[in-house]
């Protein structure tokens, strides 16, 4: 059996997807869809000359034009929301209208959380809805399911995530590998975490703390972001102790970004400066973007998953680790592979009848042993430890 595709946005996260879509996931038609026809052209060229056949095909979209877009989608057994996230709820109650599966790169919680809202809807649809899809939320949310697995009882689970430069450039020894606005979403909000079983807010860009990798890798700087376990905090609450995940970085970057935050250069409240109202966060884009931009310059990604609990009635601890690297035979950066192929895993699994109809998140949506299993078909070396607790 084969399947049509479409991906909804074909930049680089959308362009590793279809590829993903085209090798693995029995894709006979892929709808490499835009509004700008150009980039939709662009990516379906690469696609198809990548995997040596003609199965993606370009077309134009405005995503909010529902009449359009729901033409498209009536063409299509899955697709996945590559487009902004403010856009992804619109999109979901189209999805429902056309009868198609649908996954996202999300991007918002509270966003997701109105898409789980249509659950009754998308069962009658006969369809999945799963936001939040990519690398973190996303494969993220996966492992941690996958790491409480490996227990017989998790009771606090805790992750450490990053895409990071090979070779960092100061100032900020950073790689911009996504779109700088959801970047300065995870900076600028706070996170919700579990503590002590209850759902708490965090303020982001605190409790540092420095995790150490193997070479030439190093020790990194850990740190609170926003939105990286998405919904997980709601479904688990009442049954795990901690749940928490923090972003990491090169050494120095925290100073940096916490200066930032404190001067206020994140905030949406427009401020007056001369004659011209501006808002602070599109200031910092401007300024911050071109500093941390380097098309060609190679990256990695790390997830790495601790639950602590019990084994066979003594206390254990699993750990679950990914380190992903700038792939040289395609040139998809590890951040395209990590977001972009995940993804796709979910939305081959929605058309092979894996995943329950009905809309929620990754964590109750996706199975997560089908999941792993998928990333080291694709040459993700996952590595799993379950040893004694160590002493905390």
């Amino acid at each position: 059996m084969t399947f049509t595709y479409t991906i909804l946005g074909a930049g680089r996260q959308g362009t590793a997807a279809a590829y993903d879509m085209a090798r693995w996931g029995q894709a006979s038609r892929i709808l490499m869809a835009d509004c700008n026809s150009q980039a939709a052209r662009q990516a379906a060229g690469r696609v198809n000359s990548l995997i040596g056949r003609a199965v993606a095909e370009p077309r134009r979209v405005d995503v909010t034009d529902q009449v359009a877009l729901e033409r498209l989608l009536a063409e299509t057994d899955a697709f996945l929301s590559a487009v902004p996230y403010y856009y992804n709820l619109p999109i979901t109650q189209a999805a429902i209208r056309a009868g198609a599966h649908m996954c996202d790169l999300g991007g918002n919680t509270d966003i997701a959380r109105q898409q789980h809202a249509l659950d009754e809807q998308a069962k009658a649809a006969g369809i999945s809805i799963i936001p939040n899809c990519g690398q973190v939320p996303g494969m993220g949310t996966s492992l941690m399911v996958y790491a409480m697995e490996l227990l017989d009882q998790a009771t606090d689970v805790l992750m450490w995530d990053c895409g990071l430069p090979q070779n960092p450039r100061p100032p900020f020894n950073y790689l911009l590998t996504f779109h700088i606005a959801g970047l300065t979403n995870e900076y600028a909000e706070p996170a919700v975490f579990l503590r002590d079983g209850k759902i708490v807010e965090v303020e982001p860009i605190s409790e540092l703390e420095v995790v150490e990798f193997p070479e030439p890798i190093g020790p990194l700087e850990a740190f609170v972001t926003a939105g990286g376990i998405d919904t997980m905090p709601w479904t688990y609450e009442g049954k795990l102790r901690t749940l928490q995940n923090k972003t990491l970085r090169y050494p120095g970057h925290y100073a940096q970004l916490r200066a930032f935050f404190d001067l206020g250069l994140w905030s949406l409240e427009p401020i007056r400066v001369g004659d011209v109202q501006v808002k602070p966060r599109d200031v910092f884009h401007a300024l911050f973007e071109p500093k941390v931009t380097f098309p060609g310059d190679k990256d990695l990604i790390i997830v790495r998953v601790k639950a602590i609990g019990k084994k066979d009635g003594q206390d254990a601890e699993a750990v679950v680790e990914v380190i992903h690297y700038y792939d040289e035979e395609t040139g998809f950066t590890a951040m395209e592979q990590g977001t972009g192929w995940s993804a796709a895993i979910v939305a081959e699994m929605m058309v092979r009848g894996q995943t329950p109809r009905g809309a929620g998140g990754v964590e109750r949506m996706v199975p997560a042993r089908p999941f792993v299993e998928a990333l080291r078909e694709r040459g993700f070396a996952v590595t799993e430890q379950v040893s004694p607790a160590a002493d905390r």
